[in-house]
């Protein structure tokens, strides 16, 4: 069978070349005799695959050298308790930027740990947009200040870095992540969940600031303590081993690809080709600022949303999966991440186009 265009926000596509090789290496990994998934974690092979991941994506994002990185587990989800317990120190009060459902979430998971101030909020305008820093109400007591650069379900995206002031800056990247370079200096802290644009699900990637670790609350789990994983190499306990090495090939390809700078001319393209024919049709829509439009997940509507189903099922018939928009508002999202080649965003708009000839 063929392969189809998934536009699945997460899981979602990984690049051709990485899963031929990973199908390539699944029974016989470099000559083992065993899968991947099957060495020791503590073993020369699997160390030097946690090391080549590692400085494939420092060099990816030009990390600095004061900064960790951790390949833990947990997902972003469990990086909205995990930054709290490590960050507070001792500290009563975190600012967070509400800007759609993730953030949201992020929000009612770090109230058990300490008070929120609630530094800006746009659901007023149903988290279409990015609030400007004009608007910000930031606490200088703060032990950090927390956004959440790419909002997944409502396709809002941070296309500038927050002067906070000196507060530790702290984001959930995950579903945009090696889009585009990053200057991770700003930042306190960066989490990631991997199953957008890095790899399966299962893994985590934290890359912290080294002031910033060491100072976790004292009921804090060790395998939560970002001290206790980065003196571990990120192996206090079992690592996800196949989702790091899989990981590991994406870095790879990225590099040979051109890295993050040219990557990101890839999206930009590949965002405009849908985002101009959005502009310029009546039959569909989008509601978020121009400004602040997602370049991975593209979120739209039909006009006549009686059409929705007829449109999904189409869609699917003709290879293009998973365009049902999140459940908490509907609508259609088609995430386009770096792994989605620029053929199947074309086939996605043309699909659109003769979608709206036989139904507008």
């Amino acid at each position: 069978m063929a392969r189809i265009f998934n536009f699945g926000a997460g899981p979602a596509m990984l690049p051709e070349p990485v899963l031929r090789q990973a199908a390539e290496e699944m029974l016989d990994w470099h000559g083992s005799g065993m899968s991947v998934m099957e060495v020791s974690h503590r073993g020369k092979e699997f160390i030097a695959v946690h090391a080549n991941a590692e400085a494939d994506l420092r060099e990816l994002l030009a990390i600095p050298k004061n900064y960790k990185v951790l390949f833990l587990q947990g997902g972003g989800a469990g990086q909205f308790s995990f930054v709290p317990m490590n960050l507070l120190r001792g500290r009563g009060c975190a600012d967070y930027v509400q800007t759609g459902y993730w953030s949201k979430k992020a929000i009612a998971e770090a109230k058990r740990y300490c008070r929120v101030n609630l530094v800006a909020n746009t659901e007023d305008s149903k988290f279409t947009r990015v609030p400007k820093l004009a608007e910000w109400k930031l606490d200088p007591g703060a032990a950090y200040v927390h956004i959440t650069s790419n909002e997944t379900i409502e396709g809002v995206e941070y296309h500038w870095i927050p002067d906070t002031n000196g507060v530790p800056l702290v984001t959930d990247a995950s579903s945009h992540i090696l889009s585009r370079p990053l200057d991770v200096s700003r930042f306190g802290l960066i989490y990631a969940g991997a199953q957008k644009n890095v790899g399966p699900a299962g893994l985590t990637i934290v890359i912290v600031r080294d002031d910033l670790i060491g100072h976790a609350m004292p009921a804090t789990p060790s395998v939560f303590d970002y001290k206790v994983q980065a003196d571990a190499d990120s192996m206090h306990n079992t690592p996800p081993s196949f989702s790091l090495y899989v990981s590991g090939l994406v870095f790879r390809w990225l590099k040979k690809l051109g890295g993050l700078r040219k990557m990101e001319q890839i999206n930009i393209a590949k965002a405009k080709v849908i985002y101009d024919y959005l502009d310029q049709t009546e039959f569909y829509h989008t509601p978020v600022v121009k400004e602040d439009r997602s370049r991975m997940n593209v979120q739209f509507r039909l006009r006549n949303e009686q059409l929705d189903a007829e449109f999904l099922k189409q869609a699917e018939s003709n290879g293009l999966s998973q365009l049902k928009g999140h459940r908490a508002i509907g609508g259609m999202r088609a995430s386009i991440y770096n792994a989605m080649p620029t053929e199947g965003v074309k086939a996605l708009v043309d699909f659109m186009r003769e979608f709206e000839r036989k139904h507008g």
